[in-house]
Parts: structure tokens; C-alpha cells; sequence
């Protein structure tokens, strides 16, 4: 089982869902530099339960609890242990899917791939509690990354085909980016908010569930970062991107709208800025072309299907008996995971692009 990522900067999540406590080991950090805690614990607020009428009851602090790798308030360049106690598990709603895996979710693909033996309760290491180690491991990395001129934010486009006002492709204000990274349900156009509410608490009341699309970007970084082939941006931003319980696509700059173009229309032109940089007049490729940065806006699209988690009756199979049956989910679910998806989308934005800065000075 692989839960680490990174050639530089590396990220090594642990735990369950259910276990005691969850965390993750930051390693390859540069020594010195400054954790403001208080930070931190905002990121991981946007992410975690039980805060937003939007989300699940179950009630977790996620309060990080640093084991080593900080000192006097800075890193030391050791690598950085946290931990998380898991206070609010209820494991009994999860006795009967160790024998009826639940559709939409890897109870099934777990039991197989590990004989059986996988911690089903919660959804085990395959649940998306274990982002809150993300949050934690992002929310440090972004730190770094500000003081290098580098600003990460995104916000809510859309649920359930409620849109709201995209990003500027070519003009991002910094302050814009650094507002929605301290919302707990980030958008634009806040009446698109109201209405998004609307279809996630219709959803809930009918015992079901929506996804949605969350936009992101990353401002400030050089040109000239990441390599062609297979160490490209997108290459490594997708690799940990797809390690979000839930993640289902990723389009970078237009996505799949290049297939509606010609390619006097995809093209970016470039021009001098008037401070004598290298720009481009539009932002179709994101910021990236051959794999690497152009020192456009980074702007990535990630889907997050609908909570698998719903108590409406689906068929399924009984692993016990070999005969055919049905389950409703019980426990407590989100019925919109999208709002807090989109810090984690964030932080591992964070950690990977960090690892890739720090590459490059090797």
C-alpha cells in the first residue's frame, strides 16, 4: 500500500478513518523557516466536520499535535511528524460492510486487493478523513511558498450544475486568491453559494448526494519549472491530486474545451509585459506548456463525484453468502463533499508544486 509522495519534499500520510489517530511525516523541508500555527488550524477548519450545515455531524477538532521537526516556532530540517486523534468515530455503523461493500466506494476493491483483511470501518485508510493530514502537510507548505511569492487559492464552480463566476485566467488578484483560501465554503458570486446550498440540502433531505467541480490556482510562480515527457507539472500535480478520496478528472488551463477550438483560437501569443517579462495574451494551456511553467497563472479543474455514502436502498452483493442483496449506508455522511474538498485540493497543490521548487535546486 502506497500513501507517500514527493522526490524532495515527501509526504507520508498514515492511519484510519476509525484507527486512534491519523497523520503524516513531512521530510525534505528546508530548515528555518517559520510555521504560524495559527494558519494552520484555519486550513484545517475549512476541511473539517461538523463545522458547516453543508457537511457530515461527526464532530473532529483536527488538531494537529507536532511530534518533531519544529523548533522554537521553525523547522530544524528534520523531518516533521504530526498526529491526529480521531475523537468521534461511531464504528458500529460500519459492522455489515465487511460483508456488503458499499457502491461507490473501495470496500469491494480493498477486500480483494487485501484478502479481506482491509479496516473497513469508516472506509479504513481509503477515507477521506485521512485528508485532514493533506490540510495539515499543505498548510505548511504553503507557508513556505508565500514567502517565495507564490499564493494558492481556488474556490467552488460548481454543484450539481450550479456555476459560479470563473477565475481570470490571465489576471488573478493576489488578495482575491488569498479571501477564498480563508472560507470554509469559498465562491465568487455569492448568490451562486446560496443556490449551491439549495442543491446540497435538497440532496440531504432526499437521503442523497451531489458533487461538483472545484477551480484552482496557483500565481507567482517562475517560469521554467517542471520538465517535459513524464516529470511534467501536470504529471506530478495529477499523481497527488489523484490521491483525493473522490477525485474523478483533472483538466488543466482550457481542459476539454480545446476539443471545441481551432488552434488559432487554443493558442496563447505571447507578448512583453511592461515591466519587460514574457506573457501571454490569453492562458488556454493554464500555464503550462511542454510539462513547464510559463509564469502565467496556474489554473487546474478538478471533479469530485457525488458522496458514494447515501441511506437511499442500492443493490449489492452479500461476500458472505455469494448471493445478491441490498444495503443502505448508515452512519454520518456529507451530502456535498465539494466545499471541503477544495482545501485539500489546495494543500496538495501546495505540497506538490514545493516539491518541484525544492527540485529544482538540486
Amino acid at each position: 500500500m502506497s500513501s507517500s509522495i514527493g522526490r524532495i519534499v515527501k509526504c507520508s500520510v498514515f492511519g484510519e478513518s476509525h484507527g486512534e489517530v491519523l497523520g503524516c511525516v513531512l521530510d525534505g523541508l528546508p530548515a528555518g523557516e517559520p510555521i504560524d500555527m495559527d494558519e494552520i488550524s484555519l486550513q484545517m477548519s475549512r476541511r473539517a466536520p461538523g463545522v458547516d450545515k453543508s457537511s457530515t455531524p461527526r464532530r473532529e477538532s483536527d488538531a494537529p499535535h507536532i511530534l518533531s521537526g519544529v523548533l522554537d516556532g521553525s523547522t530544524t530540517g528534520a523531518p516533521l511528524a504530526m498526529v491526529i486523534k480521531n475523537r468521534d468515530a461511531r464504528s458500529q455503523d460500519y459492522g455489515e460492510i465487511a460483508r456488503l461493500p458499499r457502491p461507490g466506494h473501495a470496500d469491494y476493491t480493498a477486500f480483494v486487493r487485501y484478502s479481506g483483511f482491509n479496516d473497513v470501518r469508516g472506509g479504513g485508510h481509503f477515507s477521506g478523513r485521512l485528508t485532514a493530514a493533506l490540510v495539515f502537510a499543505g498548510a505548511v507548505c504553503r507557508q513556505i511558498l508565500r514567502r517565495r511569492g507564490v499564493h494558492i487559492g481556488g474556490h467552488v464552480l460548481e454543484i450539481h450544475g450550479v456555476r459560479d463566476t470563473a477565475l481570470d485566467p490571465v489576471n488573478i488578484d493576489t488578495d482575491l486568491l488569498e479571501n477564498l483560501s480563508s472560507q470554509r465554503f469559498a465562491v465568487i458570486d455569492k448568490t451562486a453559494g446560496e443556490k449551491m446550498r439549495e442543491e446540497i440540502e435538497a440532496a440531504r433531505m432526499g437521503r442523497d448526494s451531489v458533487g461538483g467541480v472545484i477551480e484552482a490556482a496557483a500565481i507567482g510562480l517562475p517560469a521554467g519549472l517542471g520538465s517535459p515527457m513524464f516529470c511534467g507539472v501536470e504529471n506530478n500535480l495529477a499523481a497527488a491530486l489523484f490521491g483525493i478520496p473522490a477525485v474523478k478528472g483533472i483538466e488543466f488551463g482550457a481542459g476539454f474545451g480545446f476539443a471545441k477550438m481551432r488552434g488559432s483560437e487554443a493558442n496563447d501569443p505571447f507578448e512583453y509585459s511592461k515591466d519587460g517579462r514574457v506573457v501571454t495574451i490569453k492562458n488556454n494551456n493554464g500555464g503550462i506548456l511542454g510539462g513547464i511553467t510559463n509564469g502565467m497563472p496556474l489554473i487546474l479543474r478538478v471533479v469530485i463525484k457525488p458522496t458514494s455514502s447515501i441511506s437511499l436502498p442500492q443493490r449489492t452483493v452479500d461476500l458472505h453468502t455469494g448471493e445478491n442483496a441490498e444495503i443502505s449506508v448508515r452512519g454520518r455522511h456529507d451530502p456535498c463533499i465539494v466545499p471541503r474538498a477544495l482545501p485539500v485540493v489546495e494543500s496538495v497543490m501546495a505540497l506538490a508544486l514545493l516539491d518541484l521548487m525544492e527540485a529544482e535546486k538540486r
